[in-house]
């Protein structure tokens, strides 16, 4: 990446609630690790905490309104990135009128309908990023009705900065409690209404800590049994909430994850990972390997026994997980020349 002058812009923040927000950062942290000029324009106001962050890492942010962009400096005909933004979407027109060069990068299995909007009124991006071939799939198709081409489209896998996730695998020992738990953004379609008759089929002594929980979640999945921790989102980071847990078995209630992020972040921590044998996790995960896919919930649960009788299986798996992370799944140089490659088209 290093050469290119012209700063590239993001549309949006980081955030530390939400897969775009997280992914977000981690990509603007690795374009700027190879060299690469970027700006962010929140939409609309910075986050003080975030703007600290970026400006440490070299990443101006640059404060306009949809009616200041055009008096930003070096946008006009600019490469302008936006994750998954919805609220880009509502000033989209006014980036294109500026001659930006748009490229998106939506993080659902499905098109957001202020994409479908503005798809219908102008026409679709200039290019489109996938993190999974699961989306890709899904998405694509649906795309094509608005005139994108394969040639548009690039599949990248979600940056990932494994140095803010210690290695620390939690010890179980024998007699104790196996402690699972699962974390995401409080969406009542992220949780399965089954979660606690799920935990509930290991056999083998458990507590359960989830995380992010609220008023939808629990008309959803009913009250919590007395071995379970619910707490609200953001009441632990999450490096800290996966360092309490000895697996994370996570089970969605509608929607279908493309290249989840808490999968990426449990593997870095040393939390060995038990998910539905569907998806994105299919991409990520080598079963008995990197992690365990299941077929059923009793699948799950059986999964999750065989981590709580058999601590150096599960060591191994969190150690395996850890190098498919390093030096193949979020491998730096390779994502930034797959980004280098985008920014070339």
């Amino acid at each position: 990446m290093c050469g290119r002058r012209a700063a590239v812009f993001v549309a949006g923040y980081p955030g530390a609630l939400g897969g775009a927000n997280t992914e977000c950062w981690h990509t603007i942290r690795l374009w700027r690790r190879f060299g690469l000029s970027v700006q962010c324009i929140p939409t609309w106001r910075p986050d003080p905490n975030w703007q600290a962050r970026l400006e440490q890492i070299g990443c101006p942010t640059v404060v306009a309104s949809p009616a200041e962009l055009g008096r930003v400096p070096g946008l006009p005909g600019s490469t302008v990135v936006a994750f998954c933004n919805s609220r880009f979407l509502e000033a989209a027109d006014r980036f294109r009128e500026l001659g930006c060069k748009i490229v998106w990068v939506g993080c659902m299995t499905w098109l957001l309908p202020q994409e479908r909007q503005h798809y219908q009124r102008r026409g679709p991006f200039d290019t489109y990023v996938f993190q999974s071939q699961y989306q890709q799939a899904q998405v694509l198709p649906q795309l094509t009705k608005f005139g994108v081409t394969p040639r548009q489209c690039f599949l990248i896998r979600g940056a990932f900065d494994w140095q803010e996730f210690p290695f620390r695998p939690l010890a179980h020992r024998r007699g104790e409690p196996l402690v699972l738990g699962r974390i995401s953004r409080p969406a009542a379609d992220k949780y399965s209404a089954a979660t606690w008759s799920i935990y509930r089929r290991v056999p083998h002594p458990i507590r359960a800590r989830v995380m992010a929980w609220d008023e939808s979640i629990a008309r959803k999945l009913g009250p919590p049994p007395a071995w379970a921790e619910c707490l609200p989102a953001l009441a632990e980071s999450p490096r800290q909430f996966l360092s309490t847990l000895h697996c994370m078995m996570q089970v969605n209630g509608g929607a279908e994850e493309n290249w989840p992020r808490s999968g990426l972040e449990a593997m870095a921590c040393g939390v060995p990972v038990v998910a539905p044998n569907r998806w994105g996790w299919k991409e990520m995960i080598r079963h008995g390997e990197t992690g365990f896919l299941a077929d059923s919930h009793d699948e799950m649960a059986y999964c999750a026994a065989r981590l709580a009788y058999d601590e150096d299986l599960r060591r191994d798996i969190a150690l395996r997980a850890r190098r498919e992370l390093e030096q193949c799944l979020a491998e730096p140089a390779a994502l930034a020349a797959a980004w280098r490659a985008v920014f070339a088209g």
